[in-house]
């Protein structure tokens, strides 16, 4: 039976509710500071903490609640005869209730605070009377969700009592919690790049429609510490979203972010389609919906400027699953909702990842974000690229970070014309890609050429100029059969496979 309750919370919300609730069958409620004004003013009998402990707050808050009078009378056993005897030689009363939520350390972490600030929303005293409560459930009823509430207070008044799988629940969810908690503060305090320990903090904004395929079940968790493209987004229209059109947008948002120019990017199972720079949005859009009109459909469609409605109206001539841009004009998002399906997403921040996690069986891989673009621009060629070509070759190395390995590019003016990826022979990509972009004056590699068969290949094609990573024992061949057809060739001396 509930015969007292300590509640201390950052977030009001919903307490008044249950502390009256409380009052009301007689359980005897302890609080703390700005909570326990709260409910003084709004008429609810309480108890302030030093009043159970003897000892005033102190160190401006910092230390209320870690005191023996408050561990004491949450973590005794109360079936363990020693564990009721010392408390009660001690004059320790048992709490039998914690409802406590934290300082909000994930939202202040991520705004622009001076860094001593931030570390005054480390809660210190919340998390360990959560964890005190959350060991000792079977006894002690433990609450850190305002939406819980309602739960606790329907099963006191149908049974009298919380059920013991109700309070394993929420025992799990302080824990769940407060690890998440401590590690948003490891990362924001450690300084190493890969420390002993990896410590993930996320929360779930949501449940999709369905994982990579319609019988896999899937949910979707944002950093609680850092930002990000893909958690400040608004969604303004259509279906739902699945795991694969979060992919997706990943993709196509970060393609468009490598260029400064105005950029779209047409993208289809999580490989690029077709990618423009334009004079206008709309000029971007028809030059890399032209690249590849049949993967296009059904496709990703981002863009790195407000859209406005001439390109709406372009955009709406097929299907799309997403449309991605930074802003709409209301012209536009009239248009593109005539099209009800249409996930329309505002993007409103440009990709932030440092990391990279791939999940395998039984760990986690984890890599510095591919970040960069290339170390050097050295011709190897007797003959050197031209600057609208170099220019071009610039542009395809910027698209082909984001094809899948191995990827080749070919591009004119600006615009890819033929892409091909995620074949597991490069000689295969670079045909598809050529064939596909019969006007393509460069091309782009994701790496290295082992053989000169791709610039044979180029050469059949009027390919200009190549542009690759370099660093093959046979990086001479490859330059040997460059000069004997008049290509010119730059190295970068970085590589970006993308499996």
């Amino acid at each position: 039976m509930l015969k007292r309750a300590l509640i201390s919370v950052f977030d009001k919300n919903g307490v008044l509710d249950l502390a009256k609730f409380l009052v009301n069958r007689g359980v005897e409620i302890i609080s703390t500071g700005g909570t326990y004004r709260y409910l003084k003013e709004n008429g609810i009998d309480v108890i302030e903490v030093n009043q159970v402990t003897g000892f005033d707050e102190i160190l401006d808050g910092r230390v209320k609640t870690l005191n023996p009078y408050i561990h004491g009378g949450i973590l005794a056993i109360r079936d363990k005869e020693s564990h009721m005897e010392t408390i009660k030689e001690k004059g320790i009363t048992p709490i039998d209730m914690i409802v406590v939520n934290l300082y909000p350390f994930f939202n202040k972490v991520q705004e622009d605070l001076a860094f001593e600030e931030k570390v005054e929303f480390i809660d210190i005293g919340g998390p360990t009377m959560l964890r005190s409560a959350a060991k000792n459930f079977k006894d002690v009823i433990v609450l850190t969700k305002v939406e819980d509430y309602e739960k606790i207070i329907s099963q006191i008044e149908e049974n009298g009592d919380v059920s013991f799988k109700t309070r394993k629940e929420l025992a799990g969810k302080v824990f769940n919690l407060t690890s998440a908690y401590d590690a948003a503060i490891s990362n924001f305090l450690l300084d190493e790049e890969y420390p002993e320990y990896l410590s993930l903090s996320y929360k779930k904004m949501m449940d999709l429609r369905y994982g990579e395929n319609p019988h896999q079940t899937s949910a979707y968790y944002v950093s609680t510490y850092e930002r990000g493209a893909m958690k400040n987004f608004q969604q303004l229209n259509g279906k739902e979203l699945s795991y694969n059109n979060i992919k997706d947008m990943d993709i196509a948002w970060k393609t468009v972010w490598e260029f400064d120019e105005i950029a779209c990017c047409g993208l289809k199972h999580n490989s690029p389609c077709g990618v423009a720079i334009g004079e206008t949005v709309c000029d971007a859009y028809k030059k890399a919906y032209s690249c590849d009109p049949v993967s296009i459909f059904g496709g990703i469609i981002a863009v790195n400027r407000t859209l406005d409605k001439e390109t709406a109206e372009e955009i709406v001539k097929i299907f799309s699953e997403i449309v991605i841009a930074p802003d709409f004009t209301e012209e536009a998002l009239e248009v593109l909702k005539t099209k009800k399906n249409l996930r329309v997403i505002k993007g409103e921040q440009v990709p932030k990842d440092k990391v990279e996690l791939v999940k395998v069986d039984g760990g986690i891989l984890v890599q510095s974000a591919d970040d960069k673009l290339l170390n050097e621009t050295k011709v190897v060629t007797e003959k050197a690229p031209t600057e609208e070509e170099m220019k071009d070759l610039i542009f395809g190395m910027k698209v082909v970070k984001y094809v899948k390995s191995n990827a080749i590019v070919v591009v004119k003016d600006g615009k890819a014309v033929g892409i091909a990826g995620g074949q597991v022979n490069r000689i295969w990509a670079a045909t598809q890609a050529l064939e596909r972009g019969e006007e393509g004056v460069i091309l782009a590699s994701d790496a290295f050429f082992p053989f000169g068969d791709v610039v044979e290949e180029a050469a059949k094609h009027n390919i200009k100029a190549i542009i690759q990573p370099g660093g093959s024992l046979k990086d001479q061949e490859s330059i040997d059969e460059c000069n004997k057809n008049g290509i010119s060739m730059v190295f970068t001396g970085m590589r970006h496979f993308k499996h």
